[in-house]
């Protein structure tokens, strides 16, 4: 019997910038946590974005009294 691969998991970069008091109070929590910054905030937007990976989006949303142009309705 063969085993079934698992499916490879595609990792994407998020920059933020975060004040230099903001990353004092990140490290010293990440100390008294014994964990990695990396890991606390993953932790943290976790919640925030589970539910939201199926979710369509709607990007059309002009405005009444906007002048449409180059509709094609």
């Amino acid at each position: 019997m063969s085993k079934k691969k698992k499916k490879t998991v595609k990792y994407k970069v998020v920059t933020i910038t975060i004040s230099s008091r903001q990353k004092k109070s990140l490290m010293n929590f990440c100390k008294s946590r014994k964990s990695t910054p990396n890991k606390i905030i993953k932790k943290a937007i976790r919640p925030l974005l589970e539910n939201y990976h199926d979710l369509e989006v709607n990007h059309t949303s002009a405005k009444a009294n906007q002048l449409q142009l180059f509709s094609t309705e």
